[in-house]
């Protein structure tokens, strides 16, 4: 009885992070594809290839989910660092140089490998 109860609850958790996995995976590739069709559009509009860094991703991202004007804390505290770095200053250069569109690739591969794992587990069961 005590076996096939924790059978059932490993059986859950794997769908549960099989399903984030697939958020997480897929939503980063449509992510991908939307960013790299931008930089595309602006390049036949434009002339030149626009840079998107992940620098850029995550400020934009941190002010519309998390950063408040006046906000203290650990969140703000990482904007601050993204703005005026004053130490791990090679990290962020090197959040400065990594194209979002190359960060956004690999999360969306690790996403997939996650829901892909889950799902082979599930059927080898």
């Amino acid at each position: 009885m005590k076996a096939l109860s924790s059978m059932q609850a490993r059986g859950t958790a794997l769908k549960i992070f099989g399903a984030i996995g697939a958020i997480i995976g897929y939503g980063c590739l449509a992510a991908f594809l939307y960013l790299v069709g931008t930089q595309v559009y602006r390049w036949f509009r434009e002339g030149e290839w626009p840079h998107f860094a992940m620098e850029d991703g995550m400020r934009a991202g941190l002010l519309r989910c998390c950063v408040k004007e006046g906000d203290s804390g650990h969140v703000a505290a990482l904007m601050q660092w993204l703005d005026t770095p004053v130490d791990w200053l090679g990290l962020h250069k090197v959040i400065e140089w990594v194209p979002a569109s190359l960060a956004l690739f690999a999360v969306s591969i690790m996403g997939n490998w996650l829901f892909l794992y889950c799902r082979d587990r599930l059927a080898n069961r």
